[in-house]
C-alpha cells in the first residue's frame, strides 16, 4: 500500500484574496507535502514491518525513537498536512454557534481562545505546529508540537484544528512576521466547521 498526495479541497488560487497566495500553495502542497509522502513511502517500501499499517499506526511505531526519526517525521508531517489542507477554508474565519460555545465554555471567551491559540503558535521555536484539541477531560484546549510530531504521537489529545508555522507556510505572504500570519489564520482561513465536526466526533 503506498500513500499518496491529497488533492486540495479547493483551487491553489482560491485563499489567494485571504491571505494565501498560489505560490504559497503550489510550493506547500505540490513540493513539500509531496516530498513527504515520497520519503514516507520510500521507508515503506524498504521495510516490511511498515507494510499495511496505517499512517497513526506508523507515527505510533516510529515515535521517540532516534533510530525511526525519518519514518517519524515524513509520516507525521504527511498527517499533519492531511489536516491543514482542511483546516482552510476561502470562505474561513467564521465560528459555528457549537463550536463557539463550547470555546466559550472552555476558555472563557473567543478571545481568551485566540490569545492562547496566538501565544502557542509564536512560542513554538522553529519549525513545528499549534493546535486546538479536546483533551482527556473533554475539554478545548491549545498546544505547540516541534518539527513532524502531533496530538497523535504526544497523546496529549484529539486535534481539531492545526496552523502549521514552518516558515514555508507563510515566508511568501506575511515574510518572516508569524503572528501576522496566525491572526490572518483565525480571522480569515481557518475552517471552524472542520473544527466543529471534529470536535463532534473526539
Amino acid at each position: 500500500m503506498s500513500f499518496t498526495l491529497p488533492s486540495l479541497p479547493y483551487s491553489e488560487g482560491a485563499l489567494a484574496d485571504r491571505g494565501m497566495c498560489q505560490e504559497t500553495l503550489e510550493l506547500h502542497h505540490g513540493k513539500h507535502h509531496k516530498a513527504y509522502v515520497d520519503k514516507l513511502n520510500g521507508f515503506v517500501d524498504e521495510n516490511d514491518e511498515l507494510k499495511g499499517k496505517s499512517l497513526e499506526e506508523i507515527i505510533l511505531w516510529s515515535k521517540d525513537d532516534a533510530s525511526r526519526a525519518g519514518v517519524f517525521n515524513n509520516a507525521g508531517q504527511h498527517w499533519n498536512h492531511i489536516h491543514f489542507w482542511q483546516a482552510l477554508s476561502p470562505s474561513g474565519g467564521t465560528m459555528p454557534d457549537k463550536l463557539k460555545s463550547k470555546i466559550e465554555e472552555d476558555f472563557g471567551s473567543v478571545e481568551a481562545f485566540r490569545d492562547s491559540f496566538s501565544k502557542d503558535a509564536a512560542a513554538q521555536f522553529g519549525s513545528g505546529w499549534a493546535w486546538l484539541i479536546v483533551g482527556s477531560d473533554g475539554k478545548l484546549k491549545t498546544t505547540k508540537t516541534p518539527n513532524g510530531s502531533n496530538p497523535v504521537a504526544t497523546g496529549e489529545g484529539t486535534p481539531i484544528l492545526g496552523l502549521d508555522v514552518w516558515e514555508h507556510a507563510y515566508y511568501l505572504d506575511f515574510r518572516n512576521a508569524r503572528p501576522g500570519y496566525v491572526s490572518n489564520f483565525l480571522d480569515k482561513l481557518a475552517n471552524y466547521e472542520f473544527a466543529e465536526a471534529n470536535l463532534a466526533s473526539a
